[in-house]
């Protein structure tokens, strides 16, 4: 293995926080064109614990980010969505935040738009003894079909307290959220300390709020 590899891929121990068992951390670096370095850490056990992050190593302070999806085009905009970003679509009232399960993830923006359509149908089947929360879901069902094919607009905002999340495109208007704003957002967050090699998980398990 050359000194390049090493330095891109490596692993690390701790305990698992769930059975305290042996926990390898996998750590690999990548390139993402056009945004930079990153490094991808995951992390499962045998007792079904699983972690997975992506840390953007050029960036780390905390970012707010809005894309006004406009069209096809729009969709196509690459989404890097941290355990700790928090997605926003006002225009729908849907905020996704993150909880002590989240996941990170690469895609684009009409992935992040399928993902929460999937959540919104299930929630309003759940609903189906309340009539005015089902008409509500099954609105915001039709406005997010609309917007996947290109036929409506909308803005969608992705914020991050540590600065590892964003959105890529030319269009996207990219800010640094001041102290009082970071400081109001959910994390969802496992924090590794290296010193006592245990984990800090953070509590907030919100995932998606649908409001009026």
């Amino acid at each position: 293995m050359s000194e390049n590899d090493s330095c891109q891929k490596f692993i690390t121990k701790t305990s698992c926080p769930l059975c305290h068992e042996e926990l390898i951390i996998s750590w690999k670096g990548d390139e993402i064109p056009y945004f930079g370095e990153v490094m991808y850490i995951t992390a499962s056990c045998s007792c079904s614990f699983r972690f997975a992050d992506t840390l953007i190593l050029s960036q780390k302070e905390p970012m707010r980010y809005e894309l006004l999806v406009e069209g096809l085009d729009d969709l196509n905009s690459r989404v890097v969505r941290s355990t700790s970003g928090t997605i926003r679509i006002p225009e729908l009232g849907i905020d996704v935040e993150p909880g002590s399960i989240s996941e990170s993830y690469i895609t684009n923006i009409e992935g992040i738009l399928d993902r929460i359509l999937s959540v919104v149908i299930t929630a309003t089947k759940w609903c189906e003894d309340d009539e005015e929360k089902q008409k509500r879901g099954l609105e915001v069902q039709k406005a997010l079909e609309e917007a996947i094919e290109g036929q409506r607009s909308l803005t969608v905002i992705v914020e991050d307290p540590f600065g590892n999340s964003a959105i890529i495109s030319e269009k996207v208007r990219s800010c640094v959220l001041d102290p009082d704003e970071a400081g109001g957002l959910k994390t969802g967050m496992i924090v590794f300390d290296a010193n006592s090699s245990e984990m800090e998980m953070d509590a907030s398990d919100s995932e998606y709020h649908l409001t009026d």
